[in-house]
């Protein structure tokens, strides 16, 4: 019997953090869940293709969007289940039996309990908001990995290529059909240390907040991006 859970990661330059990332997955291996890697570039200049092909991974490029790289790699894949992963998230040591589990008892959608690799107590908080947002409103993000079936993803229409909150518009196609796993995905705050912790998640919640307004995605990204 095949392993049931075809891995898809986007790159955009990844080479610091792409080993990290694919080294927690191998427990899965062990486990006989994971049966292929794909890595979904967006046109990196660094030595992440070559990590990659180290690593046995199937490369698929094209232009950069992460809700377009994600969906060029589910477009790939062969296994039933589809496990989605940022480049510097890594799931933390034992998510193999938490997810083999979920796999056996249920067909809703998973996602990881949200941890930052460093940040002390502001990273506490801001991770316990995320956790919070994400059981009451259901709105995981994307840095807190995504555990699909392929079925239900290609019922629902998979991830849209768009600039910025592919993983929010993808929530909130699966409404009612998410639950969080037991398990940890620890991402890195460099994003959060770089730009401030406070002022980062305010700019986050706003982005929110403006996209449930209805302002098109190509404005908030533009806004976003801004230093």
């Amino acid at each position: 019997m095949r392993a049931p859970i075809s891995v898809v990661v986007p790159v955009l330059d990844a080479e610091a953090s792409l080993a990290g990332c694919t080294s927690a997955l191998l427990e899965g291996i062990d486990a006989a869940l994971i049966r292929e890697l794909i890595v979904s570039d967006g046109g990196s200049r660094d030595g992440t293709r070559a990590i990659a092909e180290e690593l046995g991974a199937l490369w698929v490029s094209g232009p950069a969007s992460r809700g377009g790289q994600i969906g060029r790699g589910c477009r790939h894949a062969q296994g039933e289940w589809l496990l989605i992963l940022h480049a510097d998230t890594q799931l933390q040591e034992g998510w193999s039996a938490c997810v083999a589990a979920h796999l056996a008892q249920s067909k809703k959608v998973g996602y990881f309990r949200l941890r930052f690799a460093s940040g002390g107590v502001p990273a506490r908080i801001v991770a316990g908001w995320a956790n919070l947002r994400s059981s009451v409103f259901g709105l995981p993000y994307g840095d807190q990995g995504l555990l699909i079936s392929r079925a239900l993803y290609e019922a629902v229409g998979g991830y849209l290529d768009i600039p910025l909150m592919e993983d929010v518009a993808l929530a909130r196609a699966l409404k009612g059909k998410l639950v969080a796993l037991d398990a940890y995905a620890v991402t890195s705050a460099e994003k959060y240390e770089r730009g401030g912790w406070i002022r980062r998640g305010a700019r986050n919640l706003t982005t929110l907040l403006r996209y449930f307004a209805g302002v098109p995605v190509e404005r908030l990204a533009a806004s976003y991006r801004k230093p």
